[in-house]
């Protein structure tokens, strides 16, 4: 597996577009998420340190806070660093993580942990969709964006894999206390690779478009408003409950199907969050070419039903008798239908926004994609007690083919032409939807 995603990495980064500031950008991104990985591994340990039997209650909670951050902080501080330059913004947010990071280890009380996670996935609420508006700006081609943003998720799935083996190693040396140390080194390298990317320090724009934004609350609800205003984006809002569906089964349901259905060890569980994050990079390095040939909504929309049919295999599966080679087989597809939703919305938010309004637009998906796991996670967890457990999956599976079928009869709203009046590039809106 390590060496699988050696090659893959290298494969990736071969392939980045020859920007340097992207690759910088790039290279901070993925120690980064090194970071992030390692405070997830020592964050269970820690809870379980301090809570004992009930440490799945308190990652659980902590889960929850952190959807929370995502949703209500991202736009609060959009609002808050409209005005400031974005390579500012993100070395400010790596501050802050590195702060939070270090003060980890002297945590006493679960209600630290509690608020400690917020202060952190607030500052990655700040960061990452300012990285995610500042790469369709550097990356002006259309087909180099769609590499970038390709190698962007792949770099999120192989940290998945990448982050336990290091914690290992790391925890076979000494306690636990120094993967705190590790988060805190990688949210210092990404600051310096910000600061030293080239990116310019001019100042935002408080205003979007050619209307003023007046007022915290405008500036704070302005991109959600500017992807409700937009045919194109406003087909995203709804595909975003397709893709969390799918995660939130994979993410509550895996350790539930492994270890008490089929009955294996931890080590299979580790094999299934691979097989989904294979199934993930594989539908990330074909997203490039398929985006040639295929439009951005066609991919969203295609992802979407993709998720659906395999939550409703899950069901028969659940229903007729689970087999592990069914449910990896099922794991791989959900995860490259997941990564197609992914990468298309991403090339979908390039094009229908411009450098005036790209990070409230960013800002807002970021929110939004994250406000679906209120739903979904709860009706992931709650769900086999309240309706069984063969019949949550297919009600996930509603949900994402819902989704998808509600973002493909809005889209067919724009006309054959692709004169969407909302649309930032109207001459790109038929091709980048439904061709």
């Amino acid at each position: 597996m390590r060496i699988c995603a050696h090659v893959t990495y290298s494969r990736v980064v071969a392939a980045l577009p020859d920007i340097p500031t992207f690759r910088r950008l790039f290279t901070a991104q993925v120690v980064s998420l090194l970071g992030t990985g390692l405070m997830t591994v020592a964050l269970g340990l820690l809870a379980f340190d301090l809570a004992g039997r009930d440490a799945g209650t308190v990652l659980g909670s902590a889960l929850a806070v952190k959807m929370i951050a995502y949703v209500v902080m991202a736009p609060v501080m959009r609002a808050v660093c409209a005005r400031l330059p974005a390579r500012t913004v993100m070395v400010g947010a790596d501050a802050v993580r590195v702060l939070m990071a270090a003060a980890l280890p002297w945590v006493g009380e679960v209600w630290q942990i509690y608020l400690l996670v917020f202060a952190l996935q607030s500052a990655s609420a700040t960061f990452t969709p300012t990285f995610q508006s500042v790469i369709a700006t550097v990356v002006p081609d259309r087909d180099d964006y769609t590499r970038a943003v390709s190698a962007s998720r792949i770099a999120y799935d192989l940290e998945s894999v990448a982050s336990p083996m290091i914690a290992a190693v790391l925890l076979g040396m000494m306690g636990y206390s120094c993967l705190f140390v590790g988060t805190a080194v990688g949210f210092t390298a990404s600051a310096v690779l910000v600061v030293t990317s080239g990116l310019p320090t001019v100042r935002r724009a408080a205003d979007v478009g050619s209307a003023t934004v007046r007022g915290f609350w405008g500036r704070a609800t302005v991109g959600l408003q500017i992807m409700w205003s937009r045919t194109a984006l406003r087909g995203l809002l709804c595909a975003n409950v397709a893709a969390a569906a799918t995660t939130a089964v994979v993410v509550v349901g895996s350790v539930v199907y492994i270890r008490s259905t089929l009955r294996f060890g931890d080590s299979m569980l580790a094999v299934a969050l691979a097989v989904f994050g294979a199934g993930s990079v594989a539908a990330a390095l074909a997203s490039p070419r398929l985006l040639r040939t295929v439009t951005a909504g066609r991919i969203v929309v295609g992802g979407s039903m993709v998720c659906a049919s395999g939550l409703t295999g899950l069901a028969i599966m659940l229903a007729f008798g689970p087999e592990l080679v069914a449910l990896l087989a099922l794991w791989l597809v959900l995860g490259a239908g997941t990564s197609l939703i992914t990468t298309a919305s991403m090339r979908l938010l390039r094009d229908h926004t411009d450098d005036r309004d790209r990070d409230a637009v960013f800002t807002a998906q970021f929110s939004a994609s994250h406000a679906a796991f209120l739903v979904t996670y709860p009706v992931a967890g709650w769900g086999p007690g309240v309706v069984g457990p063969s019949v949550t999956p297919l009600l996930l599976a509603a949900f994402a083919a819902v989704a998808g079928l509600a973002a493909l009869r809005i889209w067919r709203r724009v006309e054959p032409s692709g004169h969407d009046r909302a649309a930032r590039s109207p001459t790109m809106a038929g091709e980048a939807l439904t061709g």
